[in-house]
């Protein structure tokens, strides 16, 4: 069955019909009644949605400008089941075998950083990326880690559940971004690729959504890479499992979204009934009392652009892409992905998640030597590198800032599980590396050091809430703006400051 894009309703919260916009400033600004707002009706007879309502309140604001945004873009790159510090980018050559693995570093570009030996190309590109190697937090756990690192908080939310999403999470990243920054092109702001995070057992990984905003604030997910419970990393290449290795499954495609108008209707037509939709649901909005619901002009226009603008469908044809490229980024889902994020940069997309391989992928408990070395780190270290190459020759590598990081690290002593073959590392939040560029990073940076086992920071400890800030500040959100949930409680976007001496 071939996948579409999937598209969140827009939800209507009869408890919303009286109160502000989802986010503000904490600086004052002039309130809109529902009387003077119903009052500025007509603005429905000019042809204008419940969206452009905020341009309207904002003309009498009052509220703190926005800081001058780093990037346009962001892509946070996220690698599911846990990235291996000892075997990526904190490798500790001259502690006991035990700890260190099998593994050499090498040099880089940059003097004095050394990274692992299976990402050479990363290693020729190191003046252009930065490494915060202590990042921690207290989880160890798959699915409190994968809240913690998706959410930017390193507190679970009261009531959290590890098997299933709750409206009482916090609202990831992405969702913060969907609602708070402005789309381009009338198109979502965030959007998430190429598939939700699902467990090998079928549920869904918490954290990914709006939680506490609400559902009408998840970011956008699109749908293109097959779920399956057995098989990990960048299929159809680098297709494995865990314990046995390489496998081959015919079966599994990369599917972009299917976007196209239904049959018998043509773009005028698709516009005018638009149009009547718009001038009619803004009436029943204004007399209704419904005076605040952006989220469905929003997501209605948002599609409308999907279906009609013509460089969007460019970018999810990867069919009409250099072949050059293709071969660059590598012709499967590692390379495919972050190939279809570059090109929602350029259409203005402004944060593009890309997970990086489903069902724990990186969870590497065992044979995690020749996992690693055969199918993780090869298709990552070329796509990434490729990544950056795109976008420094195209121009937008100082506007688009790049994020990589996992839900946690790896404990610094190796070990083996019962049954299994090859040894491998177990869960560790205490550190992790997290990998950026772009977007203002200066090139050739390492900040924090853990100790020589790589098992805790001794220098510039960061938490998930500073990468999160690290995000907002580089898309120009500024320091007071406020989220509110459903019963109008504000919550601070920024729980600490962005990420010293990066920028």
């Amino acid at each position: 069955m071939r996948p579409v894009a999937k598209f969140p309703a827009a939800w209507y919260d009869p408890e919303m019909m009286t109160r502000e916009k989802p986010f503000c400033c904490s600086s004052p600004a002039v309130d809109f009644s529902r009387r003077s707002i119903i009052q500025a009706g007509a603005i429905g007879l000019l042809g204008l949605g419940m969206n452009h309502l905020t341009g309207l309140r904002a003309l009498g604001a009052s509220a703190s400008k926005p800081a001058p945004a780093r990037a346009k873009s962001v892509i946070y790159i996220f690698l599911s089941g846990g990235l291996a510090q000892h075997e990526s980018f904190d490798l500790k050559p001259d502690a006991p075998i035990e700890v260190r693995g099998e593994f050499k570093a090498i040099r880089t570009k940059t003097a004095g950083v050394q990274i692992c030996e299976h990402l050479p190309e990363l290693a020729k590109r190191s003046e252009k990326w930065a490494l915060v190697r202590s990042l921690t937090h207290p989880h160890n756990d798959h699915s409190a880690a994968h809240h913690v690192m998706l959410t930017g908080r390193s507190d679970l939310p009261l009531g959290f559940e590890p098997n299933k999403p709750k409206e009482t999470d916090w609202p990831s990243i992405a969702a913060v971004a969907n609602a708070i920054i402005a789309p381009r092109n009338n198109l979502p702001p965030a959007v998430v690729l190429p598939e939700k995070l699902v467990h090998q057992t079928g549920r869904v990984i918490p954290g990914q959504f709006g939680g506490q905003m609400g559902r009408h604030r998840d970011p956008w997910f699109l749908e293109m890479s097959p779920y399956h419970p057995i098989h990990y990393g960048a299929y159809p290449e680098y297709l494995f499992h865990h314990e046995t290795g390489r496998v081959t499954d015919g079966d599994l495609v990369y599917q972009a979204p299917h976007l196209s108008l239904p049959e018998g209707l043509d773009l005028p037509r698709l516009l005018n009934r638009a149009a009547l939709r718009d001038s009619l649901e803004s009436q029943a909005r204004f007399y209704g009392g419904a005076i605040d619901d952006q989220a469905f002009d929003k997501y209605r226009q948002a599609a409308i652009s999907l279906l009609v603008n013509g460089k969007v469908h460019d970018a999810f044809d990867l069919g009409k892409t250099d072949s050059k490229w293709l071969d660059r980024y590598g012709r499967n889902s590692f390379g495919w992905s972050l190939l279809m994020a570059r090109q929602l940069v350029e259409v203005g997309i402004g944060l593009i998640q890309v997970n990086l391989g489903n069902n724990e992928t990186w969870d590497t408990h065992q044979s995690a030597f020749p996992n690693l070395k055969n199918h993780l780190l090869p298709p990552m270290d070329r796509a990434v590198s490729a990544l950056i190459d795109d976008l420094d020759s195209r121009g937008l590598l100082d506007e688009t800032m790049i994020v990589m990081g996992s839900e946690f690290g790896r404990t610094p002593k190796i070990s083996t599980l019962p049954g299994a073959s090859l040894p491998g590392r177990d869960h560790w939040g205490a550190s992790q590396t997290v990998f950026l560029a772009g977007g203002g990073v200066r090139g050739g940076t390492v900040i924090g050091a853990t100790d020589r086992n790589g098992a805790y920071p001794v220098e510039s400890p960061q938490k998930p809430e500073n990468l999160a800030a690290t995000i907002y500040e580089a898309l120009g959100l500024p320091r007071t703006i406020e989220w509110l949930d459903p019963l109008g409680r504000p919550h601070a976007v920024y729980d600490g400051d962005p990420i010293k001496g990066l920028m």
